[in-house]
């Protein structure tokens, strides 16, 4: 009789856990940091007369050009772009490009996090930031660049997808096309360093870091995608990963918004993992009807835009409101101490704590979290995590119904 949960998943969890478990005792991540930290500073400190003698060249024009690449290949951007690629028919792409961007975002952030080397200094550096989004990134800690790691994987990944389903293409287009990507992300490298974002050894960090994800993630993107849409106790094994991530994550030397950015993130990768695995037959098979064809014309794919938007925004709302009420009642009832950084008035003046007695008889669990130093949780990531989750999974599961229903 086939186990219930497989082996290599239980061994799988079992590894993050010990990890946490163990890193948290041997305290590893203030000892790597000071073996990197050290060294990266100092390549930042000695980057700036490199920084400085590009910043000679500005001009308006090229402060639009940067401002607008860095904002093609943001978090917030990709998040927006994701849910139409799954919407106009090609779910493989999406779905491989949406558990990508988590796991590099994961990856980078845990870096940047562990290493917490600064950005370039201003003055003398001109850092030039327009956007929300990119005053939240200058808050980040600088090694590795995101912007370079992120274009990196995912244009690269595009670009192999693109090949692989045109397998009868010549060398010069091929050689064409990866003269485009080389030369975008050359553009958006040189970008981070002109806008005063980041220093040289942040981008060839990013640089490095996304050439070696990119190439793991060729060699198992095969095996993830047939676990996501036909694998056994996908929804589970994912639910329980991605708790563990948020244990698993490093704590900077300073606070920084690279955790609530994963946390999005995440959550954005369990809905779609938990949307695709349930309706994987119904609508993101391999014969779906794709954008600009006569299964699917240019109008009825303008039609799912305008019913899908609203309606992922409305799920989000819903999830954040949801997990706003029902996530303390839980963790009072289960005997967790928790805080609110913002999104619960009511836990954002004081930590909510029971007396020493409470804790003797209901406290048992939060005792048991020894991976954690602090005596509360912070909810505002479970809120965040679950809210995420619950918009990815309106983009591959309830719009999709509401199109069908509607014809779109």
């Amino acid at each position: 009789m086939e186990s219930l949960i497989p082996t290599w998943q239980v061994s799988f969890l079992f590894g993050i856990l010990t990890w946490i478990v163990i890193s948290s005792m041997l305290n590893l991540t203030r000892i790597i940091r000071s073996v990197t930290q050290p060294w990266v500073s100092s390549c930042v400190i000695s980057g700036t007369p490199v920084i400085l003698q590009i910043q000679k060249y500005q001009h308006t024009l090229l402060d639009a050009l940067f401002i607008g690449l860095s904002s093609v290949v943001s978090v917030p951007f990709y998040t927006g772009f994701l849910p139409l690629l799954f919407w106009s028919g090609h779910g493989k792409l999406a779905r491989q490009m949406t558990l990508l961007m988590a796991f590099c975002d994961y990856t980078g952030n845990c870096i940047k996090d562990v290493v917490s080397a600064p950005r370039p200094k201003s003055p003398p550096v001109r850092i030039l930031t327009v956007t929300k989004d990119e005053k939240e990134n200058a808050q980040e800690y600088g090694f590795p660049s995101s912007h370079t790691l992120n274009t990196v994987c995912l244009s690269g990944y595009l670009l192999h997808y693109v090949m692989s389903c045109n397998e009868n293409t010549d060398v010069s287009f091929q050689l064409a096309a990866f003269a485009c990507v080389a030369l975008f992300v050359g553009l958006i490298g040189l970008g981070r360093i002109y806008l005063g974002m980041h220093s040289v050894v942040d981008i060839i960090g990013g640089l490095v870091l996304g050439l070696a994800i990119l190439e793991f993630w060729l060699c198992v993107h095969e095996h993830i995608d047939s676990f996501v849409i036909s694998g056994q106790n996908v929804t589970s094994f994912w639910v329980v990963l991605s708790f563990l991530l948020l244990f698993a994550y490093p704590t900077p030397e300073l606070p920084t918004p690279s955790f609530e950015f994963h946390t999005s993130f995440t959550g954005v990768a369990l809905g779609i993992v938990t949307g695709v695995q349930q309706t994987y037959d119904h609508f993101h098979h391999e014969h779906v009807a794709r954008v600009f064809t006569t299964e699917l014309p240019i109008a009825a794919f303008a039609g799912r835009i305008l019913v899908g938007i609203p309606t992922i925004l409305v799920v989000k709302f819903c999830s954040k409101a949801l997990a706003k009420w029902i996530l303390p009642i839980t963790a009072n009832a289960l005997g967790i101490s928790i805080r609110s950084s913002g999104y619960v008035p009511a836990l954002t003046t004081s930590t909510v704590k029971k007396s020493n007695k409470d804790k003797l008889s209901n406290g048992y669990l939060q005792k048991m979290s020894f991976f954690s130093s602090q005596d509360s949780f912070d909810v505002d990531s479970a809120i965040r995590l679950l809210q995420y989750a619950g918009l990815a999974w309106s983009v591959v599961d309830l719009a999709p119904s509401i199109f069908s229903q509607l014809n779109l």
